[in-house]
């Protein structure tokens, strides 16, 4: 094998974004090292890549000690279950891979000398007070509502993943990933988007949870997959918003998603869980300035990539 061939660890390698990030890697010419516990992973989303001889797969949990034989150049740290159905019904394995997880996720890349890019979240920001988000606030995040397992996680993990950068000096990245969709995601995973699709296709009602005039900003996988290569590739090593910036209400959404499938679902409304955001925007501008990317695949687009797929994945 050529050691020209970068060498990247993914945790979280099996997971919706960890698996199109694995992908992504692979035909820049990376050799991959997959790291995941199947906790919310699912090994479908990396099948295609058996006997693919510059991919490795180890099932572990990062939560505990890694060990690897292996030079490593990159280490992309997507190890985390990332929808409230998965952190409410796993929180204390939601807090550990947030902290303990990220703890020897960037050991691994001091003690190999490697580039780490920390996985983080949109709901650093909680609530937020300020719209759009910029990644200069500081977040209105309560810590010990049912939310706070994910949000105070990855606001730990970034803490850490700037620590690490500032006491050891190992080249770090931060990217605060807003909601993204696209083939791969769990349909019953409890994020809209698949939510929605599976309510439509089954013709059920779709669930919007309030009245639906929170507003969400979708962005297509392949689109979050650049940014972050992108920023991989940087000497930027402050936090960069990765999302699409065209906002809608749930409700339009959902409207949305009856007419692209052409469902007769009706819309079944159900009252607002706690601390659910009421609005979630990214200002893209340090993005566009640091990186020069922005997003290229338009909703109507994306949606329907998106269905196509969940269309042969209902039970």
């Amino acid at each position: 094998m050529p050691s020209s061939r970068p060498t990247s660890v993914v945790t979280g390698g099996a997971g919706f974004l960890g698996s199109h990030l694995t992908d992504r890697l692979l035909a820049e010419g990376h050799r991959v090292i997959g790291i995941d516990n199947f906790l919310t992973g699912n090994v479908a989303n990396i099948e295609h890549l058996a006997g693919n001889e510059n991919y490795k797969f180890i099932k572990h949990d990062v939560s505990n000690y890694i060990f690897l034989p292996d030079d490593v150049d990159y280490i992309f740290h997507f190890a985390s279950p990332a929808s409230p159905i998965d952190y409410l019904e796993h929180p204390i394995p939601t807090l550990k891979v947030g902290s303990l997880g990220t703890h020897n996720a960037l050991g691994l890349a001091k003690a190999k000398k490697a580039t780490f890019l920390l996985a983080s979240t949109s709901e650093c920001y909680g609530d937020p007070l300020v719209h759009p988000q910029r990644e200069d606030y500081w977040g209105n995040v309560n810590p010990i509502g049912p939310r706070g397992v994910y949000d105070e996680a990855k606001r730990f993990a970034e803490a850490m993943t700037m620590a690490y950068h500032r006491f050891h000096q190992v080249d770090t990245k931060i990217v605060r990933i807003f909601n993204t969709y696209g083939p791969r995601m769990r349909l019953r995973d409890g994020r809209v988007v698949p939510a929605f699709i599976g309510q439509a296709l089954r013709g059920e009602p779709l669930t919007i949870f309030g009245d639906g005039s929170q507003t969400r900003s979708f962005c297509y996988c392949s689109d979050l997959i650049d940014g972050i290569f992108k920023l991989s590739q940087s000497d930027f090593h402050e936090p960069v918003n990765i999302g699409n910036p065209r906002e809608m209400t749930i409700k339009q959404f959902a409207e949305e998603i009856i007419r692209i499938t052409g469902a007769k679902s009706e819309i079944d409304f159900r009252p607002l869980p706690v601390d659910d955001p009421k609005v979630r925007q990214p200002d893209i501008t340090r993005a566009k300035n640091v990186l020069h990317w922005e997003p290229r695949v338009d909703f109507d687009e994306g949606i329907r990539k998106t269905i196509d797929y969940f269309r042969t994945r209902l039970d």
